[in-house]
């Protein structure tokens, strides 16, 4: 195949995946037959078939009736409630991460795994933090974060497993980078329920995170708190671990986890 051949090839997936969305949000604002369809995208009728075939194998459109119009369906629903999930927990967890931050004057953060990353959708920052860094929506890596760290280590095993086998970036000189040795600090992650990173994605900074549990007891997030190693030190790490996890049930009570 030659390079132009591959690039109309691209070409063509990148506007059948346009021509898709454009579907699914014709049909958000209600019913819809082929031909309107095909109408509204400017294609023949056989091309907008094609594509509702496709959204309707994976349940994101649903026919009413045996050759009726057509409908968004129960997939989207699905998806849907995936995002307001988090947004739920980001809202819910906000109160929860300020009164921490106001506490502690440190940096309090909570995060979800996506995708072999961790992703802060939460943050509220103290009276004493320094950096204006706005890391909400901020991808980082698992392995060389607290919150990272919790969320790996309550992974399901094959999952935790086929991560480990990646190769892992080294922020600094501290970054954990070996499998085994990583693997051993999951496990007593997992045992102790809180992680603890020191200089390992950047060097002065300290953090430490808990989990947060949701309805079945599943590990859904994890709440860090970060700030300056000078301030933000090993023996203070270890004092604000109490207060931090007794915050964490809370929220995990509130979204419908209590413990036994």
């Amino acid at each position: 195949m030659s390079n132009s051949d591959a690039e109309r090839g691209t070409v063509a997936q990148v506007q059948s995946v346009d021509r898709a969305i454009s579907v699914l949000e014709m049909l958000a604002h209600g019913e819809a037959g082929i031909t309107e369809i095909a109408g509204e995208l400017g294609v023949h009728k056989s091309t907008a078939s094609r594509l509702v075939s496709v959204l309707e194998s994976r349940g994101l459109v649903e026919q009413l009736g045996e050759r009726g119009k057509y409908a968004i369906g129960f997939g989207v629903v699905r998806l849907a409630g995936a995002a307001t999930g988090r947004m739920d927990l980001a809202k819910l967890g906000q109160p929860t991460c300020q009164a921490l931050a106001d506490e502690f004057g440190e940096t309090v953060n909570i995060a979800v795994a996506d995708q072999g990353v961790a992703i802060n959708i939460t943050q509220a920052r103290g009276s004493a933090a320094i950096s204006a860094q706005n890391w909400i929506g901020q991808r980082t890596p698992l392995h060389a974060t607290s919150s990272g760290k919790v969320l790996f280590a309550f992974m399901v095993p094959e999952e935790r497993k086929r991560l480990l086998g990646m190769p892992l970036d080294r922020y600094t000189p501290r970054t954990v980078v070996e499998p085994d040795e990583l693997s051993g600090e999951l496990d007593r992650v997992a045992v102790e329920g809180f992680a603890a990173c020191f200089e390992e994605l950047e060097l002065g900074l300290h953090a430490v995170a808990v989990p947060i549990r949701g309805q079945r007891g599943e590990v859904v997030a994890a709440m860090s708190a970060s700030g300056p190693s000078y301030r933000l030190s090993r023996q203070r790490v270890r004092q604000i671990v109490a207060p931090m996890t007794a915050a964490a049930s809370e929220l995990s009570a509130q979204l419908g986890y209590f413990a036994d």
